[in-house]
């Protein structure tokens, strides 16, 4: 079963649960804010899907903009981009579904075809 990430009140997040739901692909639907994975948890989806870590932030985020990402990120070692990916949910890029060794960040429709169904 698809572990499916969310921020309940996010409306990309609520478009895939409902695509997701059409085409009656099973998900475990998780509040990233209150179970934010772990930083084993990240490296484990990184390793399994090949996932680019950068790719798992959400740059549009009023918390990622609050710390300064966009000018700090490149300078930062992958563990230190797991240290914070794992502090908080809201730096995360939403929906994050995964399976095995697939992975989608964010909700396109074509990718959730190609990927889910």
């Amino acid at each position: 079963m698809i572990k499916f990430y969310q921020y309940p009140n996010c409306t990309t997040c609520k478009k895939a649960a409902k695509f997701l739901q059409e085409y009656g692909v099973s998900y475990e639907p998780i509040d990233i804010v209150q179970h934010t994975p772990t930083k084993k948890e990240f490296k484990e989806i990184i390793d399994a899907t090949g996932i680019d870590i950068n790719k798992l932030f959400n740059t549009h985020g009023a918390k990622y903009r609050e710390l300064g990402l966009k000018d700090k990120l490149k300078d930062l070692s992958d563990e230190e981009k797991l240290d914070l990916l794992s502090s908080n949910g809201m730096l995360v890029k939403r929906p994050l579904a995964v399976l095995g060794n697939k992975a989608t960040v964010g909700f396109k429709e074509d990718q959730y075809k190609a990927t889910w169904i």
